[in-house]
């Protein structure tokens, strides 16, 4: 099996076109090379009228009542092309997951502590976008689902492994895991600049992405999205780009 680039925690980098958003695998390593995201611009009137309308279809859907705010997706960095840790390539795109067998994988190599949080918070079933991070051009591809809770990662163990971890002890385990399973592709890739111009348009008119974790901790690999945040954004699947 690759060494996914999920693994990306420890020794991350920023996404080519997120502002200072290098996931930091360990909360001491910072030095990482952050690149500048080219700035993006919602378009005049697109984003906040389609909000309006998104808004105005869920409010019919749901009798008016507004969404409780709580944690129940999630959204997982991975790269899609090649790059040595240690002399270990972390690619893991989408494809390589769906040649899993069972199209099922461990999303290990996470050293950050609020990220390895969000892992343990997660819960069978929910389901989860693939983002492909530290690319051309970053976005989300994909919807998976955690098909098993966490558990420890064995690689925190490995000292072959890129994220061997000599201060954690397998009585007590610093480092957690969980298994994904790929679902399906998006209908069409939703880019990064086409959400942070829905980020920026929400912000001002109090939009479902206004305080998407994607904006908030750049950094982070593992991050929780509210069911309104999940909805909006695979709703976009459905425009035009």
């Amino acid at each position: 099996m690759p060494w996914p680039s999920r693994k990306r925690d420890k020794g991350a980098v920023a996404d080519k076109k997120e502002p200072d958003a290098k996931i930091a695998k360990t909360e001491e390593e910072t030095s990482d090379k952050e690149e500048e995201e080219k700035s993006t611009k919602p378009p005049a009137g697109g984003s906040k009228s389609g909000w309006k309308n998104w808004k105005k279809t869920k409010e019919s859907d749901s009798g008016g009542e507004e969404s409780k705010i709580t944690y129940c997706h999630w959204l997982l960095k991975s790269e899609p092309e090649s790059r040595l840790e240690k002399g270990v390539d972390v690619k893991f795109s989408i494809d390589d997951l769906k040649a899993q067998p069972n199209q099922t994988t461990f999303w290990d190599g996470v050293r950050n502590y609020q990220a390895r949080n969000f892992l343990r918070a997660m819960k069978l079933g929910q389901q989860a976008f693939f983002y492909h991070s530290n690319c051309k051009e970053p976005g989300i591809v994909a919807i998976v689902k955690i098909v098993k809770e966490a558990y420890p990662d064995h690689t925190q163990f490995d000292q072959k492994d890129p994220h061997y971890d000599s201060s954690s002890r397998k009585e007590n385990p610093k480092w957690s895991m969980v298994d994904v399973q790929f679902v399906r592709m998006t209908k069409r890739f939703i880019p990064l600049s086409e959400i942070k111009a829905h980020h920026l348009a929400h912000k001002a008119d109090g939009g479902p992405l206004k305080n998407m974790m994607l904006f908030t901790r750049q950094r982070l690999s593992i991050q929780p999205l509210t069911q309104e945040e999940f909805d909006f954004v695979l709703s976009l699947e459905e425009e035009k780009p």
